[in-house]
């Protein structure tokens, strides 16, 4: 396949997982490839404006190489995130640097805030992107030509890639391995790296309900607290609006304003959550799981799953499951 370079930028205040999750990737998959007799030459380094040691917003020290020349082409071109990210997109040299090697780069990657900087480059104009989930709104406010989606661990555009925050770095290396060098070799680095293989693209950030959105009245964060309780109970609108003592009409206009989504959302995100742990603990058929998490049949929870999560119940089951019991 011919060495493939793998460039990954980094400046002061980077996150430092952000650079060292994608580098340890590539830079084991030469070893995993020959485990299967792939043909593998990443060639991996760590770039920056000012070569030398760089402090990371922990204040760990990386030691980086000055910035290609011009002239330079580039495989993988990596854009971490960080603190720092927000000064980096203010310096117009390199963002210029980082626009040039985008156009001679044969893919583009964000990780987490590093999307940020790439906007700034006009490299996610028209595409959809995704970041870290804190950044989204910053994200979205200052790039309106940006399509984001805060939800997915990463996804695809084109030959641009994007992911979330810290080690959904590691999950995009790994799915950018597999692309090039097949899933047994991304397996094999999985498994030295004491982790799956890695999480589904278009499964959610969002992974428990704390996530959601406190309402600032006291009737609805009870109505909130009573769907999380209870997953499998009673939650028609007409039921939440009558516990919250308000009109249907009024209660989802003051639920959706104050959480973010609609009431009939928020019940199906809480029992989406509420069947994934089920999923990862127990043997359970999924009539019983459906069941008792509100979704009353096993094909409701099924497109649930695909509408939030992008796979199914099964394969997530397959992915995530902690208990020993076979799956009937």
């Amino acid at each position: 396949m011919g060495t493939r370079s793998v460039t990954i930028l980094a400046f002061p205040g980077v996150q430092s997982l952000d650079v060292a999750g994608p580098f340890e990737v590539f830079a084991g998959a030469q070893r995993a490839a020959a485990a299967y007799s792939v043909e593998a030459d990443y060639e991996v380094s760590v770039v920056a404006a000012d070569p030398g040691p760089v402090t990371c917003e922990s204040g760990l020290g990386l030691q980086a190489t000055g910035l290609p020349p011009r002239t330079a082409r580039f495989d993988t071109l990596i854009l971490p995130g960080g603190t720092g990210v927000d000064v980096a997109r203010g310096d117009s040299a390199l963002v210029d640097w980082v626009r040039g090697a985008a156009t001679r780069s044969r893919r583009v990657v964000t990780v987490c805030s590093g999307a940020l900087l790439a906007a700034e480059a006009g490299l996610l104009d028209g595409r959809r992107a995704t970041t870290h989930w804190a950044r989204a709104a910053q994200l979205a406010t200052d790039y309106p030509a940006v399509e984001v989606d805060a939800d997915p661990i990463y996804l695809r555009d084109g030959n641009v890639w994007s992911s979330a925050g810290v080690t959904a770095g590691i999950d995009l290396a790994l799915a950018l391995v597999e692309d090039d060098l097949g899933t047994d070799v991304a397996q094999l680095i999985a498994r030295w790296l004491v982790m799956f293989l890695h999480r589904p693209g278009g499964q959610t950030q969002f992974a428990t309900p704390v996530w959601v959105r406190r309402a600032e009245r006291s009737p609805v964060r009870q109505v909130q607290s009573r769907v999380e309780d209870a997953p499998g109970g009673d939650h028609r609108v007409s039921t939440m609006a009558e516990a919250a003592a308000m009109s249907e009409r009024h209660f989802t206009r003051v639920f959706t304003a104050e959480v973010g989504e609609t009431p009939s959302r928020f019940v199906e995100r809480v029992r989406t959550e509420a069947a994934r742990r089920e999923l990862e603990s127990t043997g359970d058929t999924l009539d019983v799981i459906a069941t008792r998490c509100g979704f009353g049949t096993s094909e409701t929870l099924r497109r649930a799953f695909h509408r939030r999560l992008q796979t199914s119940p099964d394969a997530y089951r397959r992915r995530f499951a902690t208990t020993g019991r076979t799956t009937p």
